[in-house]
């Protein structure tokens, strides 16, 4: 289960880097006065740390606690 949380905060990491600098690229700030998007380096950064607290966000279940979850709801059903 830590192998699959592993992968989507990676992903969420990647995507988030990839999206920083797309916005610097397209949107950036260019007379240099923003301090986020004024250079790649910031945007691409800033964009990373918001793909990993993304990431971070979904929780996941082990198995054994959706077998345990579900045998619980039968016992008051």
């Amino acid at each position: 289960m830590k192998n699959k949380k592993r992968i989507y905060i990676l992903s969420g990491i990647v995507l988030g880097l990839l999206g920083g600098f797309i916005y610097w690229r397209f949107v950036g700030c260019t007379s240099g006065t923003c301090p986020i998007t004024s250079n790649w380096h910031t945007s691409t950064i800033m964009g990373g740390i918001f793909g990993y607290l993304l990431a971070d966000s979904f929780k996941f279940k082990e198995k054994k606690e959706e077998a345990e979850d579900i045998s619980e709801s039968k016992k008051y059903q």
